[in-house]
């Protein structure tokens, strides 16, 4: 065992990480042609029957109040109850269609995030807070099905059908048609604006802040203990009321923005209805359309605009899903950070049984970061041997941790059992070396279940053995065996049983070389003495290598050597 100081050694530049841009993100958020045109085509069906509809009303009633022979009618009877079954039907199954395929091109999209986050986590993602990335994967991510469905869909859907609408007016009465084109013209232009006046500094603002409010009551709700300690969970209370007024507030903008346009196009609506009055009334009177055609071109507008009042709309679910695309973008990397650590093309086989672990000059840096927070570490690790890391805070303790299980890239040399760490696959090489953090994670289950989580073969009597080597034999049995719980993250037990049972769940691993990261700092000082020589007895192991991380010092009797990082 040695921990001999070298040289430093100049730092190798490291690239930042990039991010895909928001189209990629957008692209794969839209359906592929095959999943959504026949949605669009079924949309369009179902808009084309409601104005067909109400076309075909307005002519027959006007028609029947001529009381001609039944026959005259039949054609329009039976077109009636075909519209009216048809509207209802199409958009029926267009709903089953379009969301069929947008889920589809979620579950795809949201793999994908998963995919390119894995390589990079936990140390690539240390710029994001947790409460923001969890809006980004969850909210964000929910909020591009919109792109097919309130975005494309409503326009493609409501342009087609206005254009068809205006020509098939325009037949009967082009000076109707063309009042009909231009009010449209007005209520898009007018609806737009409108909308993006009134709501689009929303649109942009509640993804943000719906990440900012979930972000305060993670923390809050996480960390309730210690802001009841020092009083303070007044303050954060008010913080999340804030963050909420805030959020609603614009929310409530948004819905004011879609009231508004409503109301807008309704006038525009009336506005198309009246003109169209005014332009067939002389043309009526001088016996040149009959009443049914007059009735027909007067009432269309009213079945055009309830489709095209989408439009507006449409832009504003625009702005949204625009602005969740680039938070996801911002949030994944196209290219893992130099810092990062990635699986060679062809990565050799890690080394079996007990392994001695080396390390020669070894620095490392955070990604991002300007300076190495590790510096020129050299030691030699053999089976049955226990170092203590010790050092100052900032000193690299917590960055050597994550450079031995390779969540780290290194400068230097790293051999596990004299194989070069970088000829092996990352994943791999944390089946050798495990790492029990500082505030290790305990699954919301049951004691049995966060042990299997390392072992799953493992029976009841090598779960309570490995209780045992750690002390909690005893503590085990006086809280009802293993089904006890231990609560969301481990909030039903202690400091010290957390890290006694994530040492158990270690031992289960069989790991050949263990490293504990600060074992004892959610521990009291009269009882962290106690934990850490009930820890290293249990870690020991005549095959197995411990290295534990601590600010504070250890009895030598329990360590074989010393490393200090300056």
């Amino acid at each position: 065992m040695r921990g001999a100081p070298a040289a430093p050694s100049a730092p190798s530049a490291s690239s930042s990480p990039s991010s895909p841009d928001t189209a990629s993100v957008l692209r794969l958020a839209q359906p592929p042609a095959r999943r959504f045109v026949p949605g669009l085509l079924l949309g369009i069906l179902a808009s084309g029957s409601a104005v067909a509809l109400l076309a075909t009303s307005a002519w027959l009633i006007t028609r029947a109040a001529e009381q001609p022979p039944i026959l005259f009618l039949s054609f329009a009877v039976v077109g009636v109850r075909a519209f009216a079954l048809g509207r209802a039907f199409f958009r029926y199954v267009e709903r089953l269609v379009t969301h069929d395929a947008a889920f589809r091109s979620l579950a795809v999209l949201r793999t994908g995030i998963f995919r390119r986050l894995i390589p990079v986590a936990p140390d690539g993602l240390g710029g994001t807070r947790r409460g923001d990335l969890l809006t980004r994967l969850v909210s964000d991510v929910d909020e591009l099905q919109d792109l097919p469905l309130r975005v494309v869909q409503p326009l493609a859907t409501s342009l087609l059908v206005s254009v068809l609408s205006v020509v098939g007016v325009a037949i009967i009465l082009p000076g109707a048609g063309l009042t009909l084109a231009i009010a449209l013209v007005v209520a898009g232009v007018v609806g737009t604006l409108v909308h993006g006046g009134l709501t689009a500094k929303a649109d942009r603002s509640i993804a943000p802040l719906r990440a900012e409010l979930t972000q305060l009551v993670l923390d809050f709700v996480g960390r309730l203990d210690v802001l009841t300690a020092f009083g303070v969970v007044a303050q954060r209370e008010d913080a999340i009321a804030a963050a909420d007024a805030r959020l609603r507030s614009a929310q409530l903008r948004q819905s004011l923005g879609a009231g508004v346009v409503g109301a807008a196009v309704s006038l525009l609506s009336g506005a198309a209805i009246l003109g169209a009055l005014a332009m067939g009334a002389p043309v009526f009177g001088a016996g040149d359309i009959t009443g049914p055609a007059l009735a027909l071109v007067v009432l269309v507008p009213i079945a055009v605009f309830e489709s095209f009042g989408t439009v507006p709309l449409a832009v504003g679910a625009w702005r949204r899903v625009r602005v969740s695309a680039r938070r996801i973008a911002e949030a994944v990397p196209t290219a893992i950070p130099a810092e990062i650590p990635v699986a060679p093309t062809a990565p050799l086989a890690v080394p079996a049984g007990p392994v001695t672990l080396e390390l020669d000059r070894v620095s490392a840096r955070w990604p991002g970061a300007a300076a190495p927070a590790l510096r020129n570490v050299t030691l030699t690790l053999a089976p049955g041997d226990c170092l203590l890391v010790t050092g100052e805070s900032g000193a690299g303790k917590t960055t050597l941790a994550h450079v031995l299980v390779r969540f780290l890239d290194h400068e230097g040399g790293y051999t596990i059992g004299g194989v070069d760490a970088r000829d092996l696959d990352p994943d791999a090489v944390r089946t050798v070396v495990g790492l029990c953090e500082q505030s290790p994670h305990l699954f919301d289950d049951s004691i049995r279940q966060n042990l299997l989580f390392a072992r799953d073969t493992a029976t009841d009597d090598e779960l309570l053995a490995a209780l045992a080597s750690v002390g909690l034999d005893e503590w085990v049995a006086e809280r009802g065996g293993l089904d006890s719980p231990v609560g969301e993250r481990g909030s039903l037990v202690s400091g010290g049983q957390a890290q006694r049972i994530a040492l158990a769940r270690a031992l289960l691993a069989e790991f050949p070389i263990l490293v504990l990261d600060e074992p004892t700092a959610n521990v009291d000082v009269d009882r962290a003495d106690a934990l850490m020589a009930d820890l290293l007895r249990g870690a020991a192991s005549a095959h197995r290598a411990v290295v534990v991380i601590s600010h504070t010092a250890i009895d030598s009797d329990l360590v074989t050597a010393t490393l200090r990082l300056a």
